[in-house]
């Protein structure tokens, strides 16, 4: 863990834009990481790689909150695109198909998700 990371009696503080945790994909299109140092939900961190696009896919009874702090692209929401960039958070409801797309630049995102991970 970074030292800018500090652990707490009740919690885990970051002061970096890196959220650590463990790698559970990794391709030619980007870096997963899952933190899963809560209990109830997982905090995931994605570098996708410039001119490529997340695996699309929905959830039954999850949702999700994306915070885009780096770069920038689209996100496509039950098929209509929306613009996203360092700043951004996009609360993704239940059952909606979400997908990812990095513009010319580096996509680092995070997403926060109740339970464990589906896919």
């Amino acid at each position: 863990m970074s030292d800018q990371n500090k652990i707490y009696s009740d919690g885990l503080k970051f002061k970096s834009l890196n959220i650590e945790g463990t790698v559970v994909k990794k391709d030619d299109r980007y870096i997963v990481k899952d933190n899963t140092v809560l209990k109830n939900l997982i905090v995931s961190s994605t570098r996708l790689n410039p001119k490529k696009s997340t695996s699309g896919h929905l959830h039954k009874g999850q949702e999700e909150v994306y915070m885009f702090l780096e770069g920038h692209g689209t996100m496509e929401l039950d098929g209509v695109i929306h613009k996203v960039e360092a700043g951004d958070t996009v609360l993704i409801q239940d059952g909606v198909f979400h997908r990812v797309h990095a513009d010319t630049v580096e996509l680092y995102f995070v997403c926060v998700f109740d339970g464990r991970r589906t896919i």
